[in-house]
């Protein structure tokens, strides 16, 4: 026979939970012995051990109650239920466990693998994080909007990015940070710019350079802002452009040739980029 001790000791409970068993009616109570002490047989041990096993399984006291005093195939059959739910309840857990492990990713939280492995491409290439911020910016609406186009649109940003003059833009855009709108560095970048975006509408067509892919003309504005809010000198180097032929920024398209001829590259310079960092065209 056992003290109350031993058995909350048996059953890895406390004697505290004993009692309140006792007082809720789920375990007898059993008479004191001639020394004054309540002692328990194995039929409370294993009665307290379903007890608290129920209960740890998130079943109320009331139908555990109602469990102990049913016969052993109802009892069998609300095991089975309890069982089911438990599962569910474990795989849910699991989502969730995945969901928040998944906070934890960075860009894959929001975008697609192939857009996360071009914006680690840059980060390897050396272009200042607030750049690469503004690219990931951008991409968001547009895998939102057309999740069926990034392919596409990726598939030219790689295109673009094995172009070492496409690459220098990106550094240059990077230094850039810096610059205040008067710098004579964004004039000469903007002879570049210029000077290779016509090479390459004049060798793979205007298509290759403007077609903007079915991006709406808010949602450009949208991604526009992302780059000026990031690169204030971004917008006079989009004055410039358009001075020299090309307007826009997410979308570039050509425009009616200036009435002043745009300044001469710059000796020993290369042109650096066909497009905006946040355009995916």
């Amino acid at each position: 026979m056992l003290t109350i001790g031993e058995l909350a000791a048996y059953a890895g409970v406390t004697v505290r939970a004993v009692r309140h068993y006792h007082a809720k009616g789920l375990l007898p109570e059993p008479e004191r012995d001639h020394s004054g002490y309540r002692r328990y047989d194995a039929g409370a041990v294993v009665e307290l051990i379903r007890i608290r096993t129920l209960a740890e399984a998130g079943v109320p006291l009331a139908r555990v109650r109602e469990l102990l005093q049913a016969g052993e195939e109802e009892f069998a059959s609300a095991v089975a239920d309890i069982d089911g739910r438990l599962e569910t309840e474990i795989r849910e857990r699991q989502r969730h466990r995945a969901r928040i492990a998944h906070l934890a990713s960075g860009d894959s939280l929001v975008l697609p693998p192939e857009v996360v492995g071009f914006l680690d491409r840059l980060r390897a290439l050396g272009v200042d994080e607030r750049i690469v911020q503004a690219e990931r910016d951008g991409w968001i609406p547009l895998v939102a909007r057309s999740p069926e186009r990034v392919r596409e649109w990726i598939a030219r940003k790689r295109e673009q990015i094995d172009d070492q003059e496409f690459v220098d833009f990106y550094l240059e855009l990077s230094a850039a940070l810096g610059w205040s709108d008067n710098d004579p560095r964004l004039v000469e970048l903007a002879d570049r710019v210029s000077a290779y975006v016509t090479r390459l509408a004049e060798e793979r067509g205007e298509g290759y350079i403007g077609d903007p892919g079915g991006i709406e003309p808010a949602l450009a504005e949208l991604m526009d802002a992302f780059v000026f809010d990031t690169v204030p000198s971004a917008r006079r180097l989009i004055e410039l452009l358009k001075q020299r032929g090309w307007a826009g920024w997410t979308t570039l398209q050509r425009v009616n040739p200036p009435p002043t001829a745009p300044h001469p590259p710059h000796p020993g310079t290369h042109p650096s980029s066909n497009a905006a960092p946040t355009s995916p065209p």
